[in-house]
């Protein structure tokens, strides 16, 4: 796995969920695939700083909703299926995408215009980058 920045953790929400998520974010964007093995509890304990315990029931969670499996005396990793990763990762979309609606109704951006909001703030982007 990449080392990134730390990760920063948010008070409001149970540490193993958060552990959970960033390891799904790693495999929607490709830093974790298909049967491939991720990294120790241990080695994931120490890059995040958090205890093994924390990082245990991440890992278990994960197994039992499939993403992950066991291999006996060779670690986890990242399961095959397809469709659940496809799944997965339409998931952490859906996420993104209902966050950013709240907050844009927190700003005052109605729901109708919306579409036209983010056209024009791409539209602008993109010419800044010209």
């Amino acid at each position: 796995m990449k080392r990134g920045k730390q990760m920063e953790f948010k008070d409001n929400i149970p540490i193993y969920l958060q552990i959970e998520q960033y390891l799904y974010r790693q495999i929607a964007l490709g830093q974790l695939k298909a049967g491939e093995k991720i990294p120790s509890v241990r080695n994931l304990a120490l890059e995040l700083t958090v205890n093994v315990n924390t990082v245990q029931r991440a890992l278990q969670q994960m197994n039992d909703q499939g993403i992950l499996y066991t291999k006996r005396g060779e670690g986890n990793f990242v399961t095959e299926d397809t469709e659940l990763l496809n799944q997965t990762k339409q998931s952490l979309i859906d996420n993104e995408l209902e966050e950013f609606v709240q907050n844009m109704d927190k700003l005052g951006v109605k729901e109708e215009s919306l579409v036209s909001t983010l056209q024009n703030y791409l539209k602008q982007r993109d010419e800044k980058d010209e």
